[in-house]
């Protein structure tokens, strides 16, 4: 279970103060109209039974008003708690725009000069070219376009959910999974740790999306647990049936900054190449070792990471 914010515990006792005032007030009315004139005897009754009695109605009334009002409270009150939980989970609020979003580079003014050929149009070239964050980004973007609010990370310890997911239309939030894999396909073990997340948020749904494809076993997995298998094929046809605007804003995401180049996971910087002969030569390193140690990549499987 989530833990509570400060202010959600405020809001919550609050709540339920309310809600103790108003049983106290339908307290005090039946005290004063059913309780009070059973014990009071003889002439008593009939000097305090006529002040009595408006007094427990008034007090009856201003109970049922302070119910009312808690219920109403809390029905508000929902939606903001289950938006809330989303937002607690590990992630941040991410830009629509490609020009609020920031990629990290290695040097205070990024080149603006092309790395190898940027594609002018989608194809699997463009996913192939683009290392794991700028696939994730591009999910993200894709997603917003689509009028959902979403929410990411850039790095660090994600817990299974690599974009949260809102929508307007629902309380429930939604969580997609992003694999950006060449030349492997997604098998059900992935696919079973992602259905272990799901139900640790207590979500029947959710999406994984992948630059590559699904075995057989993992499609199948996907279909009967309440999982939208995306691949590469179809994350590409559903980028070919938005307007040409769209398109290009997607590929502008895709290929922002050194998008060639690994991010590293656990700090969010641009790797470097490094020489090791114990590599095969080269492979990619946090530009922040030794303060990092986030895992290296060899340069041979860069573009089948995370």
């Amino acid at each position: 279970m989530a833990r509570q914010t400060r202010a959600e515990r405020r809001r919550e006792r609050a709540r339920q103060e309310l809600a103790g005032k108003a049983w106290m007030a339908i307290f005090v009315g039946i005290l004063l109209l059913v309780v009070a004139p059973a014990f009071l005897k003889g002439p008593i009754v009939g000097t305090l039974g006529p002040a009595l009695r408006p007094a427990g109605w008034v007090a009856l009334a201003i109970g049922a008003v302070l119910l009312g009002l808690h219920y109403v409270v809390r029905r508000q009150a929902a939606p903001v708690e289950i938006e809330s939980a989303a937002a607690r989970a590990p992630a941040r609020p991410a830009p629509t725009s490609t020009a609020e979003r920031r990629e990290p580079t290695l040097s205070p003014a990024p080149s603006t000069t092309p790395h190898a050929g940027q594609e002018s149009q989608w194809s699997p070239a463009v996913l192939h070219a683009i290392e794991w964050r700028r696939f994730e980004a591009l999910c993200e973007a894709l997603y917003a376009q689509a009028g959902f609010t979403t929410r990411s990370q850039s790095h660090g310890a994600d817990g299974g959910v690599d974009i949260w997911l809102q929508s307007r239309h629902s309380d429930v939030p939604r969580i997609v999974q992003c694999k950006h894999w060449q030349g492997k396909a997604v098998g059900v073990r992935e696919m079973r740790e992602f259905l272990g997340v799901m139900a640790s948020h207590q979500l029947k749904s959710g999406t994984y999306v992948t630059s590559s494809t699904f075995s057989a076993e993992a499609a199948a997995f996907a279909k009967a647990n309440g999982i939208h298998a995306q691949d590469g094929a179809a994350l590409l046809k559903l980028i070919g049936q938005r307007t040409p605007e769209q398109q290009a804003a997607l590929l502008a995401v895709a290929y922002e900054g050194e998008y060639w180049r690994p991010t590293c996971a656990s700090c969010g910087t641009k790797m470097v190449e490094r020489s090791s002969s114990k590599n095969d030569g080269s492979f990619w390193g946090c530009a922040n070792y030794p303060k990092c140690r986030g895992r290296t990549i060899p340069k041979s499987r860069a573009s089948a990471t995370v």
